[in-house]
């Protein structure tokens, strides 16, 4: 039997579940206005371009432009690798995507994809002391996309590849690799597999576990999930200990949701 004392109870419950979603949904809606009024703020973006030489006269423009500008020119014409030591290229990393796998966000397209872009950008000048530039391809196309990020190689000392989805990334970085003679990388890849191996050698610390005795579930198996499988298995964890679940349930080997497996992304791991 419900008592008075038990309604009342329920009310209350009611009332701050509710005031709970309210809350959710006002703090979210903030956010995104907070959020776009911080990328339309000043100037709009988050990436400027600055000169590091002094241009104040004349006779600075003339070294930096015509007619001085043609003897780093003529010096890597002789010796390409001189265009470390002239160019801005050592220091200098394109970031490149398609827009296909954005996030959480999907295939969003390459001009919805750049906020995200000037945002890794700012993380490699802001982290690594390392300028960066986003390059937006409308070019879903894998064979395309290849021929250009391989042709910025004369801009770039390193490309890093981001946002493509799955299972093109995994072709587009290989050929890539292959064709071009600067460092290339997904950091969707790499990059998560690198953290992801860190957060669990650490933990095995805590725990005092030998990474030979865990039992790892990868969930989601895209670029990031299946990278981080073959990263964990390098490390030391056992084939047989490691189950990878996509969207379809547990990927085998001659379980053809494999294949559609590597089309799900964002990846969470469970250690036991």
């Amino acid at each position: 039997m419900t008592t008075y004392n038990d309604m009342t109870m329920l009310s209350i419950k009611e009332q701050v579940l509710g005031l709970d979603t309210e809350w959710h949904h006002a703090r979210a809606d903030g956010l995104a206005k907070v959020s776009l009024y911080y990328h339309s703020l000043g100037k709009n973006g988050k990436l400027e371009i600055t000169a590091t030489k002094q241009i104040g006269t004349a006779e600075d423009l003339s070294v930096a432009y015509s007619p001085g500008v043609a003897e780093p020119c003529l010096a890597i014409k002789a010796n390409p690798h001189t265009a470390y030591d002239y160019t801005a290229k050592g220091h200098l990393v394109g970031v490149v995507s398609n827009g296909t796998a954005v996030l959480g966000l999907g295939n969003i397209g390459a001009a919805a994809s750049k906020p995200v872009m000037e945002g890794k950008a700012v993380l490699f000048k802001k982290f690594g002391g390392v300028d960066a530039f986003d390059i937006e391809l409308d070019c879903p196309d894998p064979e395309k996309f290849i021929d250009m990020v391989v042709a910025l190689g004369p801009t770039f000392g390193g490309i890093n590849i981001e946002d493509v989805k799955a299972p093109e990334c995994f072709y587009i970085e290989k050929e890539a690799q292959r064709r071009s003679n600067i460092p290339i990388m997904h950091d969707d890849q790499h990059g998560t597999a690198i953290i992801a191996g860190a957060g669990l050698l650490n933990a095995l610390k805590l725990v005092k576990k030998d990474i030979g005795d865990i039992k790892v579930v990868v969930s989601g198996c895209g670029a990031a999930g299946f990278t981080c499988a073959k990263y964990f298995i390098s490390l030391g964890v056992k084939r047989e200990n490691l189950i990878a679940v996509d969207i379809k349930g547990v990927v085998y080997s001659m379980n053809i949701s494999f294949l559609c497996s590597i089309f799900c992304s964002g990846p969470v791991f469970l250690f036991v």
